[in-house]
C-alpha cells in the first residue's frame, strides 16, 4: 500500500511538472509570437545616460520610458490625466499635501525580483539626493515613505495638485533597489558624490518596464529587447528596438525606403516630401513647446518696453496668425503660455488677435513717439527646425506697422541665454520647454517667478494675478484647477509682458507598415505600443 501511494505520488509529480514545462513553453510561444522583429527608431541624439534618475533629456526619456515603469503614466497622446501603472491609484488629501499610492502586486523586475514600496522609496530619495537635472522634480517634498510592502506616501511642504503628474516622468522611474545598491547605488544624502551605479545602469538596466537594455551608447546607437517577465499594460509588439544616432537629412531617406522605420526629429519643412508618400505616414501636431516674446518691465532696462502702452501696442500689433503659418505645418496657435495638451489650456477663442487700429492707439496713448528697441534672440539655436532669426524677422515687420522700430540682435545662444536670464533684455524672443505636463509649471510666467523676473516683473506688480496663481497652484480638484488656470492666462493675457506666438508643430514619420505610432508630448513616443500589420 505504502509503495502503490509513493508511486502514485511520483506519478502526479511528474505530471505536475510535465504541466509547468507546457505552461512555460506555451508562454514563450505565445510571448514569440507577440514580439517579433525589429524596429528602427531614428533619432538626433542628446543622450548622456540611461540611469534614469540622472537623465533628464528627450533622447533619454523615450528609453527610459520603456525600460522603467513610473507609479502612473500617461497613454496615447494624453497629457493630462495620469492613469494606473505600477500603483492602481492614490489619493490626495484635501490640502493637497499627502499623497498616498497603493502599489499592484504582481510587479517583478526584468530579474524577477517582485518590486516592493520599499523600491519606490529608494528611487525617489536617490532622485532627489543626487542633485541631478531631474532632481527639482520633488523639490518640495519633504518625506516619502512605505507602509507595509504595498503603499507609498508622499509629502509636500507645501500643496502640490501637481504631483500624480510629475510621478508620471520617466526621471522617476522605479528601480531595483537590492541590485543598485549592489552596483554601487544609494539613496543616502550626499548620493551626488557617493553614488557609483551608473556605470553598471548605463550596461545593465535594472527596471520593470516592457524592454530590458541590450547595449548602450551615447554617440551612436541605444539596443532594447523585449521583457520576457514584464507583467503590466504595454506588452511590447517587438523583440528587438534599435534607436540610432541620426541627423535629419538621413532619416528623411532612411524612412522612405525601410519598413519598422520611425523618424522624430524632422522639421515641417523637411518632412514635406512625405506628406502624400503612400509607403510613410506622417503625423504633424502642435508640440508642447510655447515660442513667446516678451517685453522688458523694468523701467531701469528700458523705460519704453516697460511702459504698460507700449506693451498693449505690442499685444495687439502682432500678426499671430503670420507666425503659426510661418512656423510651418502642424503648428498652432498659443492661446496662452499652458500648452493646448495640457489641463487649464486656453480655447483658441480666447486669444488675444491682431487689431492694427487699437495697437496704434495704445502706442499713442503711451505719449512714446517714434520708439526704438533691441529684440534680442539666439541666432545659432533652431528648434522644431525654426530658425529664432526667421520668426524675429516677422515679429520685427508686424512692429513696424505699428509704428515701433525693433533692432535685432541676434547673439550666439551662450550669451543671449545669460542675458535672458539676467533679465537685461529689452524685447526677447524665446520658448518655454514643459519639465512637466501640468499648468503649474507655467506659474513661473507670474510676477516675481522664474520668467517673469526674467521680464522685470518684479513680485507685486500684480496682486491680483499673483493671487490667482497661488490659488490655481494650490488646489486639487482638476476640473476646479483647470478653470482657475484659464482666467490666470486671460488675465495675463490682457496685462502682462508676455506674448505667446504659437507651439511649433512636431512631425512623427513612420513606415506605413506600423501601427501604434503617436506622439505624445511627455515621452515624444512609447516604443512598447508600436506594432506592425
Amino acid at each position: 500500500m505504502r509503495t502503490r501511494s509513493k508511486a502514485w505520488k511520483a506519478l502526479l509529480a511528474a505530471a505536475a511538472l510535465l504541466a509547468v514545462v507546457v505552461a512555460a513553453a506555451t508562454a514563450a510561444a505565445d510571448s514569440s509570437r507577440a514580439a517579433a522583429g525589429t524596429l528602427v527608431v531614428d533619432k538626433s541624439f542628446d543622450l548622456k545616460t540611461a540611469d534614469p534618475q540622472r537623465q533628464f533629456e528627450v533622447t533619454g526619456g523615450i528609453v527610459a520610458h520603456v525600460l522603467y515603469d513610473t507609479l502612473l503614466e500617461f497613454r496615447g497622446s494624453d497629457v493630462a490625466t495620469p492613469r494606473p501603472s505600477i500603483a492602481t491609484g492614490y489619493k490626495a488629501s484635501k490640502d493637497a499635501k499627502t499623497y498616498t499610492f497603493t502599489l499592484r502586486k504582481d510587479v517583478r523586475f526584468s530579474d524577477g525580483t517582485p518590486l516592493t514600496a520599499k523600491d519606490v522609496v529608494f528611487s525617489y530619495r536617490r532622485l532627489i539626493n543626487l542633485k541631478g537635472n531631474p532632481s527639482f522634480l520633488l523639490g518640495g517634498v519633504t518625506s516619502i515613505g512605505a507602509k507595509g510592502n504595498y503603499t507609498v506616501v508622499l509629502k509636500s511642504k507645501t500643496p502640490n495638485p501637481a504631483l500624480p503628474a510629475i510621478v508620471a516622468n520617466a526621471s522617476l522611474g522605479i528601480v531595483n533597489s537590492k541590485v543598485v545598491k549592489a552596483n554601487g547605488g544609494t539613496d543616502a544624502v550626499g548620493a551626488d558624490k557617493t553614488d557609483k551605479a551608473e556605470a553598471f545602469l548605463n550596461r545593465t538596466s535594472a527596471g520593470t518596464g516592457p524592454y530590458v537594455l541590450k547595449s548602450f551608447n551615447t554617440t551612436s546607437r541605444v539596443e532594447l529587447t523585449a521583457n520576457p517577465r514584464y507583467t503590466g499594460r504595454r506588452k511590447p509588439k517587438f523583440a528587438n528596438v534599435v534607436m540610432r544616432n541620426v541627423l535629419a537629412p538621413a532619416q528623411l531617406l532612411s524612412v522612405q525606403r525601410g519598413t519598422n522605420e520611425i523618424s522624430i526629429d524632422l522639421s515641417p519643412d523637411q518632412a514635406k516630401p512625405l506628406f502624400g508618400n503612400k509607403n510613410v505616414n506622417v503625423q504633424a501636431v502642435a508640440g508642447p513647446n510655447i515660442w513667446f516674446l516678451f517685453a522688458n518691465s523694468n523701467p531701469k532696462i528700458s523705460e519704453i518696453t516697460s511702459n504698460k502702452r507700449f506693451q498693449n501696442a505690442i499685444r495687439y500689433g502682432l500678426d499671430y496668425s503670420g507666425s503659426v503659418r510661418l512656423a510651418g505645418k502642424g503648428s498652432g496657435r498659443a492661446a496662452g503660455v499652458v500648452p493646448s495638451q495640457f489641463l487649464g489650456a486656453l480655447g483658441d477663442s480666447a486669444a488675444i488677435e491682431q487689431n492694427l487700429a487699437k495697437a496704434k492707439a495704445e502706442l499713442a496713448a503711451s505719449g512714446l513717439k517714434d520708439p526704438e528697441v533691441e529684440l534680442e534672440f539666439p541666432s545659432d539655436f533652431t528648434s522644431s527646425g525654426l530658425s529664432f532669426g526667421v520668426i524675429a524677422q516677422k515679429v520685427q515687420a508686424d512692429l513696424a506697422k505699428v509704428g515701433i522700430k525693433a533692432n535685432l540682435v541676434g547673439k550666439p545662444i551662450a550669451t543671449s541665454l545669460a542675458n535672458y536670464r539676467a533679465g537685461t533684455e529689452q524685447l526677447g524672443l524665446w520658448l518655454w520647454g514643459p519639465d512637466y505636463p501640468d499648468p503649474n509649471d507655467y506659474l513661473v510666467f507670474l510676477p516675481g517667478q522664474l520668467v517673469g523676473l526674467r521680464a522685470g516683473w518684479a513680485a507685486g506688480s500684480d496682486a491680483t494675478l499673483e493671487a490667482l496663481g497661488r490659488k490655481a497652484g494650490s488646489t486639487a480638484d482638476p476640473a476646479v484647477r483647470g478653470k482657475l488656470f484659464k482666467q490666470l492666462q486671460t488675465q495675463l493675457n490682457q496685462r502682462g509682458p508676455f506674448f505667446p506666438l504659437f507651439q511649433p508643430g512636431q512631425v512623427v514619420a513612420a513606415s506605413k507598415n506600423l501601427t501604434g505610432v503617436v506622439y505624445n508630448a511627455q515621452f515624444q513616443i512609447d516604443l512598447s505600443t508600436i506594432g506592425s500589420k
